[in-house]
């Protein structure tokens, strides 16, 4: 099996082709990554080969086509930052890439199982569910509808082709640390009170989101993998915790006692509440979550 993981240098990709090599151990396995916010940190380990390019780059695509043969793609590749408000360069890279994406598969005859978001549902109301309230409140969450539109399409005028979304909720775990300010809450949170401040919430840290361990989000690629399927799914637990929640449990496992610090939220197209309704990734692809966020959290100290 020959194997291509776009955004592979990535927190999800690289964790991601780590596992493939464990469970796929005579597969062949390329990384394809800018570097703008992936790095090579998050490969230390990997066996496979890198291909350093924009993804965005139709000529890359091309050259690719025409070169290389895969079986498989995992496309994670994206600019995942959700504050950056250039709705023209988000569109190109997040969602124009997916068609030279499916114009390789489709050359190939490959499968391809993709990223999308819980992004696309902005603040629709809970539990979310795949075909319903698909109003998202930003260009990023826009962009992966359009990546969504783009594959349904697709799937429709090709049907012998696999093609699998996964709308992954809130993900956090070990190889998340260099994407900055993109980095999960629950690392920006642990960072803050293991150096003994205080963590700092939008008031009153009520907010909700469903947090998914990367352990199960790579799970359910693998699963998407082995199953003869096609499709968009929920990826998350299918429940909702507040961040004061979070820092609940991180004070008892660090000992600590730390008050959070409130501040006002400075965006208008903030998502209050998350929370999946993952029936149809249980039915479809056997998908089932193994970590509550207790679990989750006291797995990811583990390595931090």
């Amino acid at each position: 099996m020959r194997i291509l993981i776009t955004g592979g240098a990535g927190f999800i990709g690289s964790n991601l082709a780590k596992e493939l090599e464990k469970l796929y151990p005579k597969a062949k396995i390329w990384v394809l990554d800018d570097f703008s916010s992936g790095h090579f940190k998050n490969l230390i380990g990997f066996k496979g080969e890198v291909i350093t390019a924009d993804l965005s780059d139709q000529s890359l695509w091309e050259y690719l086509k025409e070169r290389y043969k895969f079986d498989v793609v995992f496309h994670q590749g994206a600019i995942t930052d959700t504050t950056v408000m250039d709705q023209a360069r988000m569109l190109r890279v997040n969602a124009d890439s997916l068609r030279f994406i499916l114009d390789c598969v489709l050359h190939w005859q490959a499968k391809l199982i993709y990223a999308s978001s819980a992004g696309v549902y902005g603040n629709s109301p809970s539990p979310m569910k795949e075909g319903e309230g698909e109003v998202p409140e930003n260009p990023y969450g826009f962009s992966k509808l359009m990546m969504d539109r783009i594959a349904k399409n697709f799937m429709a005028e090709n049907p012998h082709i696999q093609v699998v979304g996964l709308r992954y909720f809130n993900v956090y775990g070990p190889g998340e640390s260099f994407k900055g300010k993109s980095a999960s809450m629950i690392y920006q949170l642990y960072r803050q009170m293991k150096e003994g401040k205080r963590p700092r919430l939008f008031k009153w840290g009520e907010q909700k989101r469903d947090f998914v361990y990367i352990k199960d989000v790579v799970k359910a690629n693998i699963l998407a993998l082995e199953k003869n399927v096609s499709g968009i799914f929920n990826i998350a637990t299918g429940q909702a915790r507040s961040f004061n929640e979070i820092v609940s449990i991180l004070n008892q496992a660090l000992g600590t006692c730390l008050e959070p610090d409130y501040f006002d939220c400075p965006y208008d197209f903030y998502q209050n509440y998350t929370q999946a309704d993952i029936s149809k990734a249980k039915e479809l692809l056997g998908y089932e979550p193994e970590f509550s966020l207790e679990d989750g959290i006291k797995d990811y100290l583990k390595y931090l």
